[in-house]
This record gives C-alpha cells, sequence and structure tokens, in this order.
C-alpha cells in the first residue's frame, strides 16, 4: 500500500488568498518574462527542476480536508503538466501576447495539481516569451519575484544572480524606494496581527455591521485601534466607469519602458520621489482615459489598495504571505501634472507610519482563521472601498538570464480581490521602468488605451519641469 502524502497545515493568511477565488477574480500571481533570443522547453524544464522544485512547496497542492486547509505532497507530480509549450500565431508581437496572457490570467489552476504554470510561449517577436502563474496561496509577489530572480544568472553560463537563501542583514529602505518599502518591517508584525485577528473572530462581522462599536473600540486609545475605526467607517472613492461587478473577462496591456534615470532626474528637480513621478502619471494616465470616454474627471480620486512588505527581504525566501495593504488615493481630478504629483506625494507621506498594512494582515489572517460568512464580510471591508490594485515593485537594475537567454522585459501582475476590476503594476527592471494593467473587459476593455497615455502623462511632467525653469531663469 501507497504510504500517505504528506501533509501540513496552512497559515490563517495563506488559507484566506486559497478561499478568495471568485470566477471573475481568480487569485493567482501572473507575470511574463519576453526574450528577443528563442528558448528551449527542454532547458526551461530543467532550470524548473533545478531551481524552482528546490522549493519543497511547490511539489505541493493545497487542499482543504474536514474544513481544514493543508499542503498536500502530489504523489504523482509530473513537471511536463507544469511547464508546458505553446505557440503564438504567425509573425506574433504585443498584441497576440497580451491576449494570450488574457485567457490565461481567467484560467484557473488545476485544483488537483500544485498550482502553478509555466508557459514557454514560441513566435513572439522573433523571439520567445514564458508566462508564469501561480496562485496567491503559495506566496506573496514579493516572495515570488524572489523565487524567479534566483532562477536566473547573471550571464548566459552562469553564475547564479542571486543565491536562494541571502545572507542576513539589517533592514534599510533605500532611497527612492516604492510603496512596497512605505514602512520597514514591524517588530513581531505577526503576533500583533494575530491579535487583531483573534478580535475580528470573536466580534464575528459585528465591527463592519454597525460602525459604531468600531469607533467605541478606538476610544480605548490603542493605535491600531483607532485605525480599525477609521477603515470601518472609511467611505467609497469617487464613482467611476472602473467601478461595478466585474465579469470573468480580463484583458492585460503594457506600455513602452521609459528609462528610470530620466524619472529620478524629474523627481530630483521637483523634489519629490520616483514613486511619486510615476504614481502621478499613472493617476494621469487614467485620468486622461475618463476624459477620452466622456466623462467627467472633476474632483474625482480613485483609490488603489497597496501592498505593503512586512518582513525582513532575507527571508522572503521562505514563502507565504506576510504583507499588508493601504489604502492610497490617486488625485485624477487634478489635471495639472505638477499640482497633481504634489498631491500624490502629501497622500503618500500621510501614510508613513500608519497602521493600515499590519490591521490588513490581521483581516486576512481572521479570513483564514475564521469562518467563510465571516471571510465574506472582512474582503467586502478591505474591497468596497477602492477602485483597483497597485504593484509597484523595484527589481534588478542589471540585465538577467534564464535558461541562458537574457531577459528582454518583465511585468508581473498581482490579483484585485472581492469586486475590485482593475490591477496597476509598476516594474523596474534594467534601467527601464514598465507600466501594466489588468482589467475588467466590462470596466475597461482597451486598456491598451490606458497603458499608451503612461509615456505621454510623463513627458507633461517633464514639460513642466523644463517650463518651469524656463520661467525661473527668465
Amino acid at each position: 500500500m501507497a504510504a500517505p502524502p504528506t501533509r501540513r497545515k496552512i497559515s490563517a493568511v495563506d488559507t484566506a488568498w486559497l478561499r478568495m477565488d471568485r470566477p471573475h477574480n481568480v487569485m493567482m500571481i501572473s507575470g511574463v518574462l519576453m526574450f528577443r533570443e528563442r528558448l528551449e522547453i527542454a532547458t526551461l524544464r530543467r532550470v524548473v527542476e533545478e531551481r524552482f522544485l528546490v522549493f519543497p512547496r511547490f511539489r505541493q497542492r493545497p487542499a482543504e480536508l474536514a474544513g481544514v486547509a493543508v499542503w498536500e505532497t502530489d504523489r504523482d507530480f509530473d513537471l511536463e503538466r507544469h511547464v508546458v509549450h505553446t505557440a503564438l500565431p504567425g509573425a506574433a508581437g504585443r498584441k497576440e501576447l497580451q491576449a494570450l496572457v488574457s485567457r490565461l490570467a481567467t484560467t484557473p489552476l488545476d485544483p488537483a495539481r500544485p498550482r502553478w504554470q509555466f508557459h514557454l510561449v514560441d513566435r513572439y517577436d522573433g523571439g520567445s516569451a514564458v508566462v508564469v502563474r501561480i496562485h496567491h496561496c503559495y506566496a506573496d509577489g514579493i516572495a515570488l519575484v524572489r523565487v524567479l530572480l534566483s532562477m536566473t544568472d547573471a550571464s548566459a553560463h552562469g553564475p547564479p544572480a542571486m543565491p536562494f537563501e541571502p545572507p542576513k542583514r539589517e533592514p534599510r529602505a533605500a532611497p527612492d524606494d516604492p510603496v512596497a518599502q512605505l514602512m520597514q518591517p514591524f517588530a513581531g508584525v505577526m503576533g500583533v496581527a494575530r491579535k487583531v485577528a483573534g478580535t475580528l473572530v470573536e466580534k464575528g462581522a459585528e465591527l463592519w455591521s454597525d460602525p459604531s462599536k468600531a469607533v467605541e473600540l478606538a476610544n480605548q486609545g490603542s493605535a491600531l485601534t483607532a485605525e480599525l475605526a477609521k477603515l470601518a467607517t472609511m467611505g467609497q472613492d469617487s464613482p467611476t466607469r472602473f467601478k461595478g461587478k466585474p465579469g470573468t473577462a480580463k484583458r492585460v496591456a503594457w506600455a513602452d519602458p521609459i528609462p528610470l534615470d530620466e524619472v529620478k532626474t524629474v523627481g530630483r528637480a521637483l523634489g519629490a520621489s520616483i514613486n511619486d513621478v510615476l504614481l502621478s502619471c499613472v493617476a494621469g494616465a487614467l485620468a486622461s482615459y475618463l476624459r477620452d470616454k466622456g466623462d467627467d474627471t472633476d474632483g474625482v480620486t480613485l483609490r488603489a489598495l497597496v501592498p505593503v512588505n512586512l518582513r525582513p527581504m532575507e527571508k522572503a525566501y521562505k514563502l507565504g504571505n506576510q504583507f499588508g495593504l493601504v489604502f492610497l488615493d490617486l488625485p485624477i481630478g487634478i489635471e495639472n501634472p505638477v499640482e497633481r504629483l504634489y498631491e500624490v506625494r502629501a497622500n503618500m507621506n500621510a501614510l508613513k507610519g500608519s497602521y493600515q498594512p499590519v490591521l490588513a494582515l490581521g483581516l486576512l489572517a481572521a479570513m483564514g482563521s475564521g469562518p467563510k460568512a465571516l471571510q465574506e464580510v472582512l474582503l467586502q471591508a478591505l474591497a468596497r472601498n477602492a477602485s483597483s490594485v497597485m504593484t509597484n515593485v523595484p527589481g534588478p537594475q542589471v540585465p538577467l538570464y534564464l535558461a541562458g537567454a537574457p531577459i528582454d522585459g518583465v511585468i508581473v501582475w498581482v490579483p484585485q480581490s472581492g469586486d475590485i476590476g482593475l490591477g496597476i503594476s509598476i516594474l523596474s527592471y534594467a534601467g527601464q521602468v514598465q507600466f501594466g494593467l489588468i482589467a475588467d473587459a466590462l470596466r475597461v476593455p482597451d486598456p491598451d488605451a490606458v497603458t499608451a497615455r503612461f509615456r505621454e502623462e510623463f513627458e507633461n511632467v517633464v514639460l513642466a519641469v523644463l517650463l518651469g525653469q524656463w520661467l525661473r531663469s527668465d
């Protein structure tokens, strides 16, 4: 008789992401790596076997047994099911690849197997592409980017660009770090999050069905409970075509990259961070799209849920989800590019030191440890007050190689939760900044019309800087 499969209980936070799948929002982190050279499927499979499967969790599938979520080893694991081969029709380019990624982003992973896949795509712009899909219950975006980096090399024949387990270092915030580095990891953050989760499970949906209870709790004087009251009583952002019940189809698009040095130069000239400049350009592109559709943007604010890393970077290789969320207001109603940038900067500064990320982690833990009915209430509490999920990830600033081929470009999207239908991605790599969008097809059927405006909005900021310098020198 065969031995029973190895099983291990899934953490409460990871269980929340496992339970969060919806027909209109599948909880997958999706990414695209682009190559000018042709990759061979045998080579890619070898790299995955040697440098991805070194993490035992990727041989396991999530399962629920008697209401308890567990990791269960796949005794019939077959690498060929997970590293698959496809090809685009004819002389395919970005449009055809975007259509393929759109389909894959809404196709659930097989629940009978470990929930991840690499798709090697032939005939993309004369080279290849690799589409990566991994269920969010395995790890957050920071950890998965760390895993993917451990699969890359510094040159075509090595050495590895990054070891699996980097040496311990003191956490520090680099200049111009994006939202993901808004706060340094809290000491004992998981313990704080568990206390929040315990309170929410104990009180059930009471705090959200009756916000006055949250206000009453805040009067106890704790900064954390005050943040809880603020979240429970937070109003929704402006109604736009981006909000509404999503359908099951998604559309993805990405823009031509912008040189990172140019963004740095503009930021220095305006006394702003790289992040301030990029987020302002995103807000401008969304606003321009709305106006082009005939919508009024005067006074309109779009709120984004933004992941914030809550663990030391040297522990990202341990997988799992350990991040919080903050609500960031994007002032898309401000047309002046410099005025809009300074408003973004002010909104970012207001979030520094906020307990929102720890509270959000506690909410996720409560979702995974409490009954499913409670999860629905808390999920809506997180999702109802935002129109988008936005990630901003600083990638390596030197070219890397995968399976012997140089990576020409990369873009990654995290899933949208609840009824949120818009996902915004900013990722820097090899001296370039890439902006991408994944959108519900009912809300934004033409996301390329948004991404195409990104560079234009950046050039508007550059023009404002140059004009301001000219006026000052006059």
